[in-house]
């Protein structure tokens, strides 16, 4: 049985797609080992958000190298879909594969071993206009499963890469994304995540109406799920239908990660981000007065060209008012191809990492206030392991982690009672 092993750099939505591509191998007779193992192949998946993504990738590369130089070598993801020359280049690189061509992973580097000679398949992706639907096969079963519901970006905000490496919105069919939801509930996967390159926009490629609360309120009909949860999601694109499901439906999960990027109005527009501060703020009230409980994180670049210090400040004391649980805070990367990476006053690479930490701290407080106001309540936590120091965590519906010494197995959805702070969460005991 021919041995291959799979890695991947970058967001959720390309773990989804290692996981399809893994699934596939399987269907074929493969055995799949541990990136770190001798393997027959290896097929990476890279990310280009960042230099330091494209960075490890090519380490990654070399890497594989090392452990098998006779191994047939595969990258793919967005990486390769932007720059399919510079990494053929790369010694050792036997194929390179797009972004919307991995439902034939297994017959290209099959054809690679056969011919000893570099396969490329990177296709124009502007011009995809179809979900690429790979069905998953053997997926191992966790507490946790991300399921990709839509690709592709239109937003083209002045930092980002992504829409030249994803292309334009598709949309996978309500019937699949159900389909596809109850095999993963009946594998043994408690909570499921609908993500997305461009979530919110779900449905706008299509003719027939459908939205993202459409998909939503199709998989929290499935019996047996237990937990639905929202990846990453524009705020413009938060409707009033998906907030109600949110307020009736005890499995959907009171979490949502609206990304800001700036607290700066000025930033914002040269971001060429489609809101104001005043109307994030507006929505993020509206979302704690229907659900107080729910947890919001939220992303920041931090030293977008022409930001200033006293900007920065400005943006730092906005976003210290906002009812958010945690900010996930980035450095800015300059990425050739996009209108930011030409423009003047770009910000020193000292400063922007003095910037991050502030943000760092700032994030710290921030969940440390939000797991304060549950101390002495009673939450639903969903066990995912127990560590080998007897202590088992999981998360509440809200996204706080749980820590206990009780017995609790994964998977198992217990009501706790809150009592402390705990590393970086709470520490829960059984209620009886």
């Amino acid at each position: 049985m021919p041995k291959v092993a799979l890695t991947t750099l970058g967001c959720k939505v390309n773990q989804f797609e290692t996981e399809t591509m893994a699934g596939l191998f399987r269907q074929r007779g493969y055995e799949i080992v541990d990136f770190t193992e001798k393997a027959d192949f290896y097929i990476i998946n890279t990310c280009s958000v960042t230099h330091l993504g494209e960075r490890k990738s090519r380490q990654l590369i070399r890497r594989a190298v090392h452990l098998n130089s006779t191994a047939i070598i595969a990258v793919t993801g967005c990486y390769a879909q932007l720059a399919p020359e510079e990494i053929k280049d790369i010694e050792g690189v036997n194929a390179v594969i797009g972004t919307n061509e991995r439902k034939h992973i297994v017959d290209v580097v099959e054809y690679a071993a056969e011919g000893k000679e570099f396969v490329g398949d990177v296709r124009n992706v502007m011009q995809e206009h179809e979900f690429e639907d790979i069905p998953m096969f053997g997926m191992q079963s966790r507490t946790r499963a991300f399921l990709k519901i839509q690709d592709g970006c239109t937003n083209f905000c002045s930092y980002c890469i992504i829409p030249y490496a994803r292309g334009p919105l598709r949309s996978r069919t309500i019937d699949s994304i159900v389909q596809e939801s109850y095999k993963l509930v009946k594998n043994g996967f408690h909570e499921i995540v609908l993500g997305g390159i461009h979530l919110g926009a779900y449905g706008r490629d299509t003719n027939n109406g459908k939205t993202l609360a459409d998909a939503v309120a199709a998989v929290l009909n499935i019996d047996g799920l237990k937990r639905l949860r929202l990846g990453s999601l524009e705020s413009i694109e938060v409707s009033d239908e998906l907030l109600d499901l949110l307020v009736k439906n005890e499995h959907f999960a009171h979490h949502l990660h609206l990304p800001l990027q700036s607290g700066h109005d000025n930033v914002l527009k040269a971001m060429n981000r489609h809101y104001t501060t005043a109307e994030f703020a507006a929505l993020l009230q509206k979302i704690v007065g229907k659900i107080p409980d729910i947890a919001i994180s939220t992303d920041i670049i931090a030293g977008f060209p022409g930001e200033t210090a006293r900007q920065f400040a400005e943006s730092l004391e906005f976003i210290k008012t906002l009812p958010i649980c945690r900010i996930h805070a980035f450095p800015y990367s300059r990425r050739k191809g996009t209108p930011a990476a030409v423009m003047p006053d770009q910000v020193d690479e000292a400063e922007k990492k003095s910037r991050v930490h502030r943000l760092q701290q700032l994030s710290n407080e921030k969940a440390r206030q939000f797991c304060q106001n549950f101390i002495g309540t009673v939450m639903a936590v969903l066990f995912e392991q127990t560590m080998s120091d007897g202590i088992a965590d999981g998360h509440t519906g809200n996204y706080i982690k749980v820590y206990t010494d009780k017995v609790a197995r994964r998977g198992e959805i217990r009501r706790m009672k809150l009592t402390k702070l705990y590393r970086d969460g709470l520490w829960g005991e059984n209620l009886f």
